[in-house]
């Protein structure tokens, strides 16, 4: 199915949850010398232009990234991420939105490695001028015009035994849910202490649930969270929000969310129904700890005003024109 471009939804609500997890993941990773592998299951076109004809057209950004720029007192995970932006528009007008491709590009040092999957025709063409703009070196970067699903399994375990693998298909085919799980399993059985961190979206879809309850069945140390931005349409279509499952998670993510997710939850709501939870494995079999299921302090519905007419963003995080 090549109809999905995610340049629709580039720095939307769901983009800022993952992409602050995986730079908080890469910040960890990189406290060690040892060098890791990076593999990104379906990489995208890596880096989008807020002000082109895709995002533009969408807007999605309004509600996600727009949100956080200049909003106060965001928490340490949010401040890495935006730091993170920041280095892509130099100018400071947050014009250009690096998906995850480019983040860990960003983040990686010169001894790491970083692979890519996309089966899009178009994308990875995209993809592959994005990482020339960026300047990769050709050793430190693959990529494969492929399934991801099944490219992962000949590149388990990576050769330095440390490793990210993140897994966030489209889930436009309602398969991608059981391949995903799939992936997942048989990524442990090849590759059991790596960190796997699994995207989806909160839709009215049973199968996003039943993957969700599944994952957390699994007898691995792992962190679950997800936030809500507002109310399921009455139709049943439309993302209302997302979820990250991360496998083998950092140890300090934990405490960084608890912090993070009320302040998350605050900034994107759109609704009085936006909430997050945040849950984890105590240990490996045991029973799951949640963190209550918590509505956004004080949450109401906010305008769609654009960016530039909202207040002036501190100086460190761009601001968006």
């Amino acid at each position: 199915m090549f109809s999905y471009r995610h340049a629709f939804h580039a720095g939307n609500h769901a983009d800022v949850l993952k992409h602050a997890i995986l730079v908080q993941i890469l910040d960890y990773f990189n406290r060690k010398e040892a060098p890791y592998w990076v593999i990104d299951t379906h990489a995208g076109a890596g880096l989008y232009a807020l002000d082109g004809e895709w995002a533009g057209q969408s807007g999605e950004v309004v509600d996600g990234l727009d949100r956080l720029l200049g909003a106060p007192q965001p928490p340490e995970l949010v401040t890495r991420y935006l730091r993170a932006i920041q280095d892509f528009n130099p100018d400071g007008v947050a014009n250009r939105y690096p998906g995850s491709p480019a983040l860990t590009l960003h983040a990686l040092r010169a001894h790491d490695k970083l692979r890519l999957f996309e089966l899009h025709p178009t994308e990875i063409e995209v993809l592959q001028d994005t990482l020339r703009q960026l300047g990769s070196a050709r050793r430190q970067v693959a990529i494969a015009r492929e399934d991801g699903f099944g490219g992962l399994r000949r590149l388990l375990p990576p050769p330095t035994r440390r490793g990210l693998v993140l897994i966030d298909p489209s889930y436009e085919d309602k398969q991608d849910y059981r391949h995903t799980l799939h992936a997942v399993r048989d990524g442990l059985e090849r590759f059991a202490s790596g960190c796997f961190a699994i995207w989806y979206p909160l839709v009215q879809r049973v199968q996003a649930h039943e993957m969700a309850r599944a994952l957390e069945r699994l007898p691995v140390q792992w962190l679950h969270a997800t936030l809500t931005v507002h109310k399921p349409s009455t139709d049943g279509l439309g993302l209302h929000g997302s979820g990250m499952f991360i496998i083998n998670p950092p140890w300090t993510l934990h405490q960084e969310l608890r912090s993070a997710m009320p302040w998350l939850t605050a900034t994107l709501a759109q609704d009085d129904h936006a909430r997050h939870t945040l849950t984890t494995s105590a240990s490996p079999g045991a029973s799951p700890v949640a963190s209550p299921e918590s509505p956004a302090p004080q949450a109401q519905a906010r305008s769609s005003r654009p960016a530039r007419d909202r207040a002036q963003p501190q100086n460190r995080s761009p601001s968006r024109k």
